[in-house]
């Protein structure tokens, strides 16, 4: 359920008539060039939205662009609280929709959104001021390092002005090391004894002595709560002396004195009024008149705003407040002395308010607080699809988690809900137990009015898919295709999304089982349910999972209109691009480079890098890195390609899809070409791969890797022993790729069964192998399996031209063995198209040392984000990908030669 925005949060504070003018400490919330971030930090009642809402009223005044937010509980979930940032942006600055429709399409508020958020921020005139009111309910530590993101990358004239109960942790000391925070704090914010006087006797009209006023600040150290609630308590009283001589104790104690004589003194109505709203977090006409049975709660509120009474407007027409912090704190304290029976009755009537009014989060809060478990179940079991749709399993987990274990064991939807949440997070335990709860709650249940029969007849499906997925945890393949068979079977018709997501756990079973085609048909199942109940990202992934299939198929041609039709899918989304659309460029760029286009490949692979992470599934970084690994192995560079799959080996992220293709063992044939065979063989000894496995299709590439490994050694050796081993191997990869319709297998195997053949001289069984490889790879235009064997094949391949063997095919293959060539990686003594300034010659110079990002940045200067932004000019204009290969080049052109400035 996509969290909606509360408008209210975005209205910046007004200051009250009357209220004590404050320039000492308003003036230091002014603009600096420096400034990046302003922090007004203080226990509660010291002053802080007040001083906020008079440095607010001035910058509005002169023109100043203010994005306010105030801040609750509710945004400690990151995409709340990013969503109402761009809110108040939108609000403030008039900026800021195209991160909003991000946000609300399901990206992840990531460092690359935010970096955009910073490119909107660097195009606002004269900056914004981002106003965070009551940071301290934050506790999310992905809120808080994106904000630390955020804030080392603002843009000159914007700042971030922070109020809040306790410091956040955004590396404070470095800040003020810079001169770029500003800071008030409770010792400034504190009355002086002429601000305590102008409050005391102007603002409540006290008439008190400056004796009086003196020691009353005194005893009270300035604080402004303290010295509020004892201005209430002295009005109409004629013993103000007695009572400031006797006013002790430190602060607890005066707060809880003086609310008791604060409550003490209003009429019982209105006492009852206080105690009883005060469960609420937002204070309007009706809601108080639902929760008190009574009417004119509207002009309670009117008149308790008038007479300051810790009332907080949170709009500007009036119709909704909240109280003081503090205040709402020691009135619900007092509402569990006084009245614990009454509690629960008031959160079930609040609850009842809301559910009617369609706020279906405030609902289920007050159900809960109110033990009124049978709403709250009810309400939670009709928000799962939703919460489902826009991934906030987190939140559901947390629902769920508040109701009793036995509640939600008897409700089948819950029940299954509850698994879902848990697996997303990684928990498994007890998840056995829970879906046969579930299981045997759904023989039993009526709907009751807890779930729809749409979501009931859901269940079954839900069940087998969850066990699937647990027997995938467990590496029972079998187990895992037997349940995901009985998920696919048992979908109820109208269940469009069970449907597909069973689908797709069918294919990744059959993927990993080696049925290719039977996994082929149930991906395609599942893009098409995706993409009909609009889960664009994971029907994007679902296309990715075709691709591969079909490579190995030896069919390019559908991986090519797998991924072309995911493209048209992703177009029709507005705003950026939806997850997923950056890893089908990097696989497209992948399939170009298999047909030897690597124009094309480079053109998708600049696609993929200016998406980024944004626009990526977990495994993107990986993904991107092998693409582009082929691409400098085409180029005939075999140590950037090398450095580029270390790296992508690094980045790997397993998900649901089989690990079919290893990084290490490309690593390990790329080893191979550079004819780096000892590196290769501890690839060998590491992976435990051997000639004696089992044909298993999970390590049909580690086996041809292993292969190519052998045909090397013996080639070196110059030696045929052991090529009837190898020949004899690669027969029995032949005949288990037969079984399983592996096409582009069968291709590779085809030509290493070539190459081994030649070792022995016998070459009529060689042509014969290798004329069965042309036929097959021939239709769908494969080149690089043949390119990427190097000269053997090239000699192969020579004699089949001699012999008339298909000619215009092998005349193609043999034009690819030459190495290509680009402007963007220009030969030893060229410089880069591109030249870099002189601060990028300072950055590659400190590349080239073992000083991290950080060190680089001090050595420099600069801040994290401007080194960061140098280094990736950097690699853009030498064609490179990390910091390696950056360095590599840079040797390369002899830029490091050039003497410092």
């Amino acid at each position: 359920m996509a969290a909606p925005l509360v408008a209210t949060k975005l209205y910046a504070p007004r200051l009250r008539p009357g209220s004590v003018r404050r320039p000492r400490l308003s003036g230091r919330l002014a603009p600096r060039e420096e400034t990046r971030l302003v922090l007004v930090s203080a226990p509660a009642g010291f002053g802080k939205s007040t001083l906020l809402a008079e440095w607010l009223a001035e910058a509005t005044a002169v023109g100043r662009r203010i994005a306010f937010l105030s801040l609750d509980h509710t945004d400690a979930d990151p995409r709340a609280f990013w969503s109402h940032v761009v809110a108040a942006l939108q609000r403030g600055a008039g900026v800021g929709e195209t991160m909003a429709a991000a946000l609300e399409a399901g990206d992840p508020p990531d460092e690359d959104l935010l970096a955009i958020l910073l490119n909107i921020l660097a195009g606002v005139p004269g900056g914004v001021d981002i106003v965070l009111d009551d940071y301290h309910v934050i506790d999310r530590a992905e809120i808080h390092a994106g904000l630390a993101f955020l804030l080392e990358g603002l843009p000159e004239g914007s700042r971030l002005v922070i109020s809040t109960r306790a410091d956040p942790p955004l590396q404070l000391p470095r800040l003020r090391a810079r001169g770029e925070l500003v800071e008030v704090r409770a010792a400034d914010l504190r009355f002086d004894p002429a601000e305590a006087a102008d409050y005391l006797n102007g603002t409540m009209g006290l008439r008190l002595t400056a004796g009086n006023v003196a020691d009353l600040d005194d005893r009270t150290e300035g604080w402004i709560a303290a010295l509020q609630l004892a201005a209430l308590t002295l009005r109409g009283r004629a013993d103000a002396d007695d009572f400031i001589a006797t006013f002790t104790g430190n602060d607890r104690y005066v707060f809880d004195y003086l609310v008791e004589e604060v409550l003490q003194r209003q009429p019982p109505e209105l006492r009852r009024f206080l105690l009883r709203t005060s469960i609420l977090d937002r204070l309007g006409g009706p809601v108080c008149d639902a929760v008190l049975g009574t009417s004119g709660s509207a002009a309670v509120l009117d008149g308790l705003h008038r007479g300051n009474l810790f009332l907080m407007p949170l709009d500007d027409r009036r119709q909704w407040y909240r109280y003081h912090h503090l205040f709402a704190e020691v009135l619900q304290a007092h509402l569990r002395e006084e009245a614990p029976g009454d509690v629960t009755e008031l959160h079930r009537r609040a609850a009842a308010f809301f559910e009617t009014q369609g706020e279906t989060e405030s609902a289920i809060r007050h159900a809960l607080a109110g033990s009124e478990f049978d709403r709250a179940a009810a309400l939670i079991a009709r928000s799962i699809p939703e919460l489902r749709r826009s991934r906030q399993e987190a939140l559901l987990r947390d629902w769920l988690k508040a109701l009793p274990d036995a509640v939600v064991r008897a409700n089948p939807v819950l029940g299954v809900g509850l698994v879902g949440a848990l697996l997303s997070n990684g928990e498994f335990d007890g998840i056995d137990g829970r879906l046969a709860d579930a299981e045997r709650a759904l023989a039993q249940v009526t709907a009751h009015g807890v779930a729809s029969d749409a979501q009931l007849d859901e269940v079954p499906t839900q069940i087998w898919m969850y066990r699937a997925a647990m027997a995938q945890v467990r590496g029972d393949m079998p187990a895992m295709m037997a349940a995901a068979t009985r998920a696919a079977e048992g979908s109820a018709p109208g269940d469009h999304l069970g449907r597909a997501a069973a689908a797709g756990l069918l294919g990744i079973a059959c993927w990993t089982g080696g049925d290719l085609e039977r996994a082929a048909a149930s991906w395609n199942d599942c893009f098409l349910g995706l993409a009909a109940t609009g889960h664009v990202s994971d029907a994007l992934g679902s296309s990715v999972a075709l691709a591969e299939i079909a490579v190995t198929r030896g069919r390019l041609g559908e991986a090519f209109r797998a991924i072309e039709r995911a493209l048209r899918l992703a177009a029709t989304r507005p705003g950026l691009a939806p997850r997923g659309t950056a890893d089908l460029h990097a696989t497209l760029a992948g399939l170009h480079r298999e047909r030897g286009d690597f124009a094309a490949a480079r053109e998708h692979l600049a696609t993929s890098r200016q998406l980024g992470d944004r626009a990526g599934l977990g495994p993107y970084r990986c993904r991107l890195g092998v693409a582009m690994a082929g691409v400098a192995e085409g180029e005939g560079d075999l140590a950037t390609a090398l450095d580029l799959l270390v790296d992508a080996e690094r980045a790997y992220v397993g998900d649901f899809f089989p690990n079919v293709r290893p990084v290490a063992a490309m690593a390990a044939r790329l080893r191979i070409a550079a004819g780096r065979l000892d590196e290769a063989a501890r690839w060998r000894r590491e992976s435990g791969v051997g000639i004696e496995d089992e044909t298993a299709s999970l390590r049909e590439y580690e086996h041809l890797t292993l292969a190519r490994l052998l045909l090397a050694e013996q080639r070196a050796a110059r030696s045929g022993r052991g090529s009837a081993e190898l020949v004899e191997f690669l027969g029995r990869l032949e005949r288990a790729a037969e079984r399983g319709g592996r096409g582009g297998s069968l291709i590779d195997i085809a030509l290493l069964k070539a190459l081994a053949h030649g070792l022995r001289n016998e070459s009529g069984a060689a042509m014969a192998s290798l004329e069965r490889a042309l036929a097959l790879a021939e239709p769908e235009g494969f080149v690089r399996l043949f390119a990427d064997l190097g000269a053997p094949m090239a000699e192969l391949l020579g004699n089949a031209l001699r012999r008339g063997v298909a000619p215009a095919y092998v005349r193609e293959l043999l034009a690819a063995f030459a190495p290509v060539r680009t402007a963007a990686r220009p030969e030893t003594g060229e410089q880069p198209a591109e030249p870099l300034s002189e601060r990028e010659l300072d950055v590659l110079r400190l590349l080239r040392t073992e000083l991290d990002g950080p060190a680089i940045a001090r050595e420099l200067e600069v801040s994290l984000n401007t080194m960061r932004t140098h280094t990736k000019k950097i690699f853009e204009k030498l064609g490179v990908n990390n910091r390696r290969s950056a360095v590599r080049r840079a040797e390369e052109l002899n830029l490091l030669q050039r003497r410092p400035r």
